[in-house]
């Protein structure tokens, strides 16, 4: 799914960018395309949150490579730095050299200023976000509280399980999981990155549980470092939880799932 593609003409390439929601990822797209035909991809810059990638000569001879956000940092700026300092060489790679020669330095700068703006207006005005009740009843379980509701969905219907505690003085979702009968999923960080992990009931036939598991064992906190809260689970009780979760969440929420389902 994406927001429609703005085309900026450099001469002889032209740019696309969009910001694209794919499944659990997100981010934009910048894209190097022929002057001579507008749907011959020449190179692919996918600048996504989880996964940023680019991709040499789209198609048959389509060569892909991951980006470490660690060396590389932000990835929209390690984009554009290359277009502004390898694009002839990567053109040359993926297999359209003719192209990169007639790339005049000093012409099609300009046009990477504007597709770097645009690109980063993108990226904040675009970016997708899950809002959801924070449910009731709610336990306070230290710097966390869990919330819970009964939702019945045109997707499914089931319970879900809200993960919150307060940042800068505001409530903020930091997991949440829909534990429906049908298209079951979680959420990494709903108001930050918003990765969507759908379950395979096969393997996982009651994702309640399987939730609540987790909050017991202990991966809680793994969980809460992944959607970008890592100062939450480093002060989180691990004890507290797994008492408030045995004794209070999970006997509520089963009693409030069995009441939804009619039994």
């Amino acid at each position: 799914m994406g927001c429609g593609e703005k085309r900026i003409d450099a001469g002889v390439v032209s740019f696309g960018i969009e910001h694209r929601v794919i499944k659990g990822d997100q981010g934009v797209t910048i894209r190097v395309l022929s002057a001579e035909s507008v749907e011959t991809e020449l190179l692919r810059f996918d600048c996504f949150d989880q996964a940023p990638h680019y991709h040499y000569g789209i198609g048959a001879e389509n060569e892909r490579w991951m980006l470490d956000k660690t060396t590389a940092g932000n990835p929209i700026g390690w984009t554009i730095r290359q277009l502004r300092e390898r694009l002839p060489q990567m053109l040359d790679r993926a297999g359209y050299a003719l192209v990169g020669e007639k790339i005049v330095a000093d012409t099609i700068e300009q046009h990477i200023d504007l597709v770097e703006v645009h690109a980063r207006s993108l990226a904040v005005s675009h970016k997708s976000h899950t809002v959801h009740q924070r449910g009731d009843p709610v336990f306070e379980a230290g710097n966390v509280r869990f919330g819970l509701e009964f939702r019945d969905l045109s997707i499914g219907r089931g319970m879900a399980v809200h993960v919150l505690s307060d940042v800068a003085g505001q409530e903020i979702e930091l997991l949440a999981f829909d534990c429906f009968d049908q298209g079951a999923h979680y959420h990494y960080g709903p108001r930050n990155q918003n990765v969507v992990v759908d379950w395979d009931m096969t393997v996982v036939p009651d994702p309640l549980s399987w939730t609540l598991s987790q909050f017991k064992s202990g991966n809680l906190g793994a969980m809460l470092e992944r959607a970008g809260y890592p100062s939450i689970a480093k002060e989180m009780d691990i004890d507290l939880v797994k008492r408030i979760v045995t004794n209070d969440v999970e006997p509520k929420a089963l009693a409030m799932q069995a009441a939804g389902n009619g039994r």
